[in-house]
């Protein structure tokens, strides 16, 4: 039972950790801070209550290095405890520590976590990260199989086939993203990418094609660098263009 922290829950903990995340959400973070590391000092064996030090510290406060060892010392009461295993490699991998954040992945992922979406996602980031791009295209297609012709899925995918030299399989993988959208729902990110991907691979025509049309799909809120980017696309496509006449 330990062995997934599944200990004895007292009653009176109950309210003390739902003011902990009404403080977390209604924006007072050093009380929310103090009030759980108060709860971890008076029940320094209560898995929960040591889960929520940790989520507070990683994840409201920004802290990963100081959220780090309080997962640690869950999974040394509860080793089993899969959730507390999955949010120690969500940490490491915000560190830098990438190899080992698969490795805890996978081991998340073997015990069943029900949240294979988004195991899948942070893994494939951080075989990214490691340039193990075969293994995070894995990744990114096992995402993609939960949430099937997700765009953003997509092009996080076609990002990863570029990398790895696969830049026609790419170009698919943004087109397909593309196909849902219409209107204003059109991203400008995934045109400039795809503008990118045909003008290496001596699609002008088609280069040109889609920076003209990220210009004109370009909203209120993207961001204006991604308005330049597509604005030096369309004029390196056009010289390419007449240089080729």
């Amino acid at each position: 039972m330990e062995r997934n922290g599944r200990q004895a829950w007292p009653p009176e903990l109950s309210e003390p950790l739902r003011e902990v995340d009404r403080l977390r959400r209604g924006g007072r973070y050093t009380s929310a801070l103090a009030l759980a590391r108060s709860l971890a000092e008076a029940h320094p064996t209560q898995v929960r209550v040591l889960v929520e030090v940790g989520l507070t510290l990683g994840v409201w406060g920004g802290q990963p290095a100081e959220a780090l060892p309080w997962f640690d010392r869950v999974l040394e009461l509860a080793p089993g405890h899969v959730a507390t295993r999955y949010h120690w490699a969500l940490t490491l991998a915000r560190l830098g520590r990438h190899a080992e954040a698969v490795e805890g992945f996978t081991q998340v992922e073997a015990a069943g976590f029900r949240k294979a979406l988004v195991l899948h996602m942070k893994r494939a980031e951080s075989l990214e990260a490691l340039g193990r791009l075969a293994e995070a295209e894995a990744d990114w297609t096992a995402a993609l199989a939960e949430d099937r012709g997700n765009p953003w899925l997509l092009q996080q995918r076609a990002r990863s086939r570029a990398r790895a030299g696969r830049g026609d399989a790419a170009e698919q993988d943004l087109t397909a993203a593309l196909a849902s959208q219409e209107g204003d729902s059109v991203d400008p990110e995934l045109l400039y990418e795809r503008g990118g991907l045909r003008l290496q691979r001596g699609d002008v025509t088609g280069a040109r094609a889609d920076f003209d049309a990220g210009l004109q799909a370009f909203r209120v809120g993207d961001p204006p660098s991604l308005l330049d980017a597509l604005r030096r696309g369309l004029q390196d496509a056009v010289a390419r263009d007449g240089g080729a006449r």
